[in-house]
């Protein structure tokens, strides 16, 4: 896998699917839209992780740094 996600994504990410998190399991948020967040959350802590995002690999965007060749 390509990695396309770069630190600030990637803490943006990290910072989103807490927040989801704490929404969904304090009752905050129920129902549908409670799944829908967890359901973000959890993808958004995955890409965050594996540093890499089905998206943007779709749409060829990358905010990865570009890594210098010698």
């Amino acid at each position: 896998m390509k990695k396309n996600v770069g630190p600030v994504d990637r803490i943006i990410r990290l910072i989103l699917a807490l927040i989801f998190g704490i929404l969904y399991f304090t009752g905050s948020v129920t129902g549908i839209g409670g799944l829908v967040l967890l359901v973000l959350g959890i993808i958004f802590l995955f890409t965050s992780i594996v540093n890499s995002c089905l998206i943007y690999t779709l749409l060829g965007i990358s905010t990865a740094k570009k890594s210098k060749k010698k």
